[in-house]
């Protein structure tokens, strides 16, 4: 072992050197037995016969590391719900903060799952920031040379709670009509087409053609980063008609399409809220709009390719957890397929009898062949 490397003491301490590709490596133990030493060096060597020793960096990489790259992506590649990842990164730090990457172990992770729970998280928040640790891993493995040297398994919780929230028209002319009057485009343009809020309110002239009756989200600024061209008709081109029109005559320089005294509009939980408790929809969210408008396009007969483009669901797995069936669907389902099934009884001339006297028939047309 002595070629390879040797074990020293500084003051009571045990520190191992050792070299990888003629560099030498002089790590402390922080302990001081020297059996300790021995089996860190064992490790080291081991490490590098198999080629997995990174060096000492990767060691020394602690959570709040991770965090910071994690915020840094979200911030240069100007991803939306960055408030979203800054309170899940909150929470991660509460557990790991001051813990070496390394020592993120799967044991840990279940650990904090754990303690989660027993706080009355849901399954789904707790996801959405073990999704963030794992992102944070994965950065770090991007880097060149890494900072980490592997990425710990992180097991996701099954989700029981997911939302299943719709909006019957009614329910939508209802709350339009309590909600103040600059938001009221706001929910008839999300209830039309499905967009999240953000993308909703993020809407800037400069991407609605009256003319050409189109409204379109150019590459890189949804949340999936594709573009989206939707075709305004009927209410919804009747509603951006009549906003225009408002802007032009009061707000001539404000750029946003939806907003408050000429000024975008970035919250407005407070009036959702009290519009929803004025016409007893107690709990609905605004993300509701979303299944709410998969659901209508759907019903309406559109092609489910052409609402996913609409609504601007990336995948078909994303779009289906969207496409919510009610009680009056599986209702209406029942009564047509009972009207087929007894069409067809009538135009056929089925009867029981009918029934019994063909399979008589064919018992005997069998018998004859024999």
């Amino acid at each position: 072992m002595a070629k390879d490397g040797h074990i020293y003491k500084r003051g009571n301490i045990y520190w191992i050197k050792y070299y990888r590709g003629g560099k030498p490596y002089y790590e402390s133990t922080k302990s001081e037995k020297e059996a300790d030493a021995k089996r860190l060096l064992r490790r080291r060597l081991g490490q590098i016969a198999e080629g997995r020793f990174l060096g000492l960096r990767p060691e020394r990489v602690k959570f709040e590391d991770l965090a910071h790259d994690f915020l840094n992506d979200y911030r240069i590649n100007g991803k939306r719900s960055l408030d979203k990842t800054q309170r899940s990164v909150r929470h991660l730090q509460s557990f790991f903060g001051g813990m070496r990457a390394v020592d993120i172990t799967t044991d840990q992770v279940r650990f904090y799952t754990g303690d989660r729970q027993d706080i009355g998280v849901s399954n789904a928040e707790v996801n959405r920031e073990l999704a963030a640790l794992k992102r944070m891993f994965n950065l770090a493995l991007q880097q060149s040379p890494p900072k980490v040297p592997q990425k710990p398994y992180i097991p996701m919780l099954q989700e029981r709670n997911v939302r299943k929230g719709f909006f019957e028209h009614e329910e939508f002319a209802a709350l339009r009509a309590a909600i103040p009057l600059e938001l009221r485009p706001v929910v008839t343009f999300a209830y039309y087409t499905g967009w999240r809020k953000e993308e909703v309110l993020a809407l800037t002239w400069d991407r609605v053609d009256l003319q050409a009756r189109t409204v379109r989200l150019d590459p890189g600024t949804t949340k999936n980063g594709d573009g989206r061209l939707i075709h305004l008709d009927g209410e919804l081109m009747d509603t951006l008609t009549a906003v225009k029109g408002e802007r032009d005559l009061l707000y001539p320089h404000c750029s946003h399409v939806f907003h408050r005294n000429g000024k975008g509009i970035k919250d407005f939980r407070a009036a959702w809220d009290s519009a929803c408790q004025a016409v007893g929809l107690e709990g609905k969210l605004f993300h509701d709009f979303r299944r709410t408008a998969v659901r209508n396009m759907v019903r309406a007969g559109i092609p489910e390719r052409v609402a996913q483009q609409i609504s601007g669901h990336k995948t078909r797995s994303v779009f289906d957890r969207y496409h919510i069936v009610s009680d009056n669907d599986l209702r209406e389902a029942a009564k047509r397929q009972a009207i087929y099934v007894t069409r067809e009884m009538v135009t056929k001339a089925v009867t029981v009898g009918d029934v019994e006297r063909l399979w008589q028939d064919e018992q005997k047309e069998d018998k004859s062949l024999i």
